[in-house]
């Protein structure tokens, strides 16, 4: 994930100018590596340090994505609506 992607991942569902690192932020972030390492581990199949990585990844976001369901639900709906994701 280059800057310029980075940034516009964080224009997007940022709530203020300063807002870098609100659950939501985060979350997009993640879905953006995971999207991205999910492509080279399609190419790369016995990369298992790189897929060992991603299920980090993987769980911290299913964390933040729990952490704002319970504590905004409408943010989490959104969210996921956006980002397509299951649930």
């Amino acid at each position: 994930m280059k800057k310029d992607e980075k940034k516009g991942v964080v224009k997007k569902f940022q709530t203020h100018t300063k807002d870098t690192g609100s659950s939501q932020v985060q979350v997009a972030i993640l879905t953006e590596k995971i999207n991205s390492l999910s492509g080279h581990l399609k190419a790369h199949k016995k990369d298992k340090h790189s897929r060992r990585g991603l299920l980090g990844m993987v769980g911290k976001r299913r964390r933040l994505l729990r952490h704002l369901q319970m504590n905004n639900p409408t943010k989490y709906q959104e969210v996921t609506k956006s980002l397509g994701l299951r649930k």
